[in-house]
């Protein structure tokens, strides 16, 4: 088998490189440091002294002794299973209507549904919506109507911290994977539908199932990927809107978690532990997400 994968490499030995620049970028840069942090995990190292090596002690402090830690797993959970296929499934939608629009409007519409994203930090302006004085929107707003008498606390009341940051998060979710879904929608072949329409298919949705899907299915990984990425790495707009740590760790996330222990604590080695679950973690539901696209069109 060896034999035959050499032989076959060393036909091909133009294309291998071609590829060779990025794979030593990416072998450098991603699958060095991630065995790095793997190996790092099993020791205490306070990047001042050499690692020592402690076993399972790092994973054994996070899972029976860090309760800030579960917090943090249960907060990312939350956040990972409302934003994440609820901000997918938005993507996708927008990206179906937007199709039907002209060619003008539709490009205007993708640069608005894009923009959050495009812009970088402007999740800052929910800091004002939500501002605590009557200065703020929200309070604003609510104060001239006369359901509420004194001005909310919004960002430092704990029952109020975990909304606000799933409704920012989700009004950020139309970003690369909405793009891709754009593109993949505008491309599908027009006579699929006519041959489709001729065979039995009577309405948008079973178009949108059976024809428009299947035809898309690469830029539906790609924003499953994205999706998955995006919702378990959450750090900036939770940090943003109510800072770290946010009141009872409302907020706290698993990368919270992990940027303080690896860039405040200097505890490498625990950090690494953080940060080689939250890759297991990141793998396990890509699986999953991989075997549910398969089910598309069936």
């Amino acid at each position: 088998m060896i034999l035959k994968t050499l032989r076959a490499m060393r036909k091909s030995w133009i294309s291998y490189l071609f590829i060779a620049p990025f794979m030593m970028v990416f072998i450098t840069f991603t699958v060095i440091p991630v065995l790095m942090s793997m190996g790092l995990s099993f020791t205490y190292f306070n990047m001042f002294q050499p690692p020592r090596f402690i076993g399972w002690q790092n994973y054994i402090n996070l899972f029976f002794w860090d309760d800030v830690f579960l917090k943090a797993v249960q907060n990312t959970l939350v956040l990972a299973l409302i934003t994440g296929p609820v901000g997918y499934m938005l993507s996708l939608l927008f990206a179906w209507l937007i199709n039907e629009f002209p060619k003008a409007l539709k490009t205007i519409l993708v640069v608005v549904f894009y923009a959050p994203t495009l812009s970088g930090q402007v999740f800052v302006i929910w800091n004002v919506v939500f501002s605590s004085d009557m200065y703020g929107y929200a309070n604003s707003i609510l104060l001239r109507l006369g359901l509420i008498t004194e001005p909310m606390r919004w960002l430092s009341t704990e029952q109020y911290i975990m909304p606000i940051t799933i409704i920012v998060v989700l009004w950020m979710s139309m970003g690369t994977g909405f793009l891709a879904f754009v593109a993949g929608v505008t491309n599908v072949d027009k006579t699929l539908y006519e041959a489709a329409y001729v065979d039995g298919i009577r309405n948008r949705w079973q178009e949108l199932w059976f024809i428009t899907l299947p035809y898309m299915k690469p830029q539906l990984l790609f924003g499953a990927i994205m999706a998955i990425t995006g919702s378990f790495a959450i750090f900036d707009v939770a940090v943003s809107l109510a800072g770290m740590p946010s009141t009872n760790y409302a907020n706290h996330t698993v990368v919270a978690h992990l940027v303080d222990y690896g860039t405040i604590r200097f505890e490498m080695g625990y950090a690494s532990s953080i940060a080689f679950i939250l890759f297991g973690t990141m793998i396990i539901a890509n699986k999953v997400v991989q075997r549910l696209l398969k089910k598309v069109g069936q």
